[in-house]
């Protein structure tokens, strides 16, 4: 009898301990929510005050009301619109050419044979350890050869393909793309950009989204290399320009928070679309797995 009444209760005692446990987990998420998002509620609080309400002590936690007229003011000491087009503009390109010729090139390095595949991928792994900087001024003399310094070209061109983009997408395709699928189409008569563009692209998907994401993130907030390129001040882009309102003796540094805030509502924008993409399809993967 004994043993009887404690395995009735056995259940009722493992289902308590998993409903802990789901409890914990999504705790441990809501404050992993609360920390990543307290930086950006921050930034709203510094761009909504003035300079002196983000160096009082103690520190003001609610937002303010100068938020609308900090944005004018941005507005009104740079040609933010203007710099926002050009950013734009740069990064939608820059990510386009990038998911066209990161996915290409790695389909072909994960599912095509040719001479010395293994050593162009070792060349380019390693120029990805390279850092930027050193490519700065060999970078701008080619640009200047080309006569491109001071347009956009300058900023898409060089950064259509990189090194990065490829080794994910070919680490990608190496599990994602069936040999199988490729052989039933050759069988078929397709070719390489048939392959690529019915087989090969919509299971590429989800890292096209991540890539596309980060891609995109990386060109908006591209600070180094506009600064030197774009010799116009006129045709900066938005990072560049945004930096135009640190003055020397006299920063308003709730003006600037403010040009923080509207430089970073587009990549929130951005995210919150491409994320949703992202995982979406890998929930599709795994349901069709």
């Amino acid at each position: 009898m004994a043993a009887d009444h404690s395995s009735s209760h056995a259940p009722l005692a493992i289902g308590s301990g998993s409903r802990r446990s789901r409890i914990a987990v999504r705790l441990t998420l809501l404050a992993g929510v609360v920390v990543s998002l307290f930086p950006f509620y921050w930034l709203v609080v510094m761009a909504s005050g003035t300079t002196q309400d983000i160096y009082a002590y103690p520190p003001r936690l609610i937002p303010g009301p100068h938020l609308l007229e900090n944005m004018r003011a941005v507005i009104h000491r740079i040609d933010f619109f203007g710099s926002l087009f050009n950013t734009v503009v740069v990064s939608v390109v820059g990510t386009v050419l990038v998911l066209f010729f990161d996915s290409l090139a790695a389909f072909a390095f994960a599912k095509y044979e040719f001479p010395g595949r293994k050593i162009l991928f070792g060349v380019l792994l390693a120029t990805y350890m390279i850092p930027a900087q050193l490519s700065l001024v060999p970078q701008f003399v080619t640009m200047a050869e080309f006569g491109w310094a001071g347009s956009l070209k300058a900023l898409i061109v060089p950064g259509a393909a990189n090194a990065f983009g490829i080794f994910w997408m070919r680490q990608y395709a190496t599990n994602a793309l069936p040999d199988e699928l490729l052989d039933a189409g050759r069988i078929d008569g397709a070719g390489f950009f048939r392959l690529y563009r019915q087989v090969a692209l919509p299971l590429f998907r989800p890292a096209l989204a991540f890539l596309g994401i980060f891609t995109f993130i990386q060109l908006w907030n591209d600070y180094i290399w506009p600064l030197v390129v774009m010799i116009d001040p006129d045709r900066v882009t938005l990072q560049v320009a945004l930096a135009n309102l640190n003055i020397a003796y006299n920063t308003d540094y709730a003006v600037v928070m403010a040009g923080a805030l509207m430089s970073v509502v587009p990549l929130i924008v951005v995210f919150l679309i491409g994320s949703r993409h992202f995982l979406r399809d890998l929930a599709a993967g795994a349901t069709k797995m």
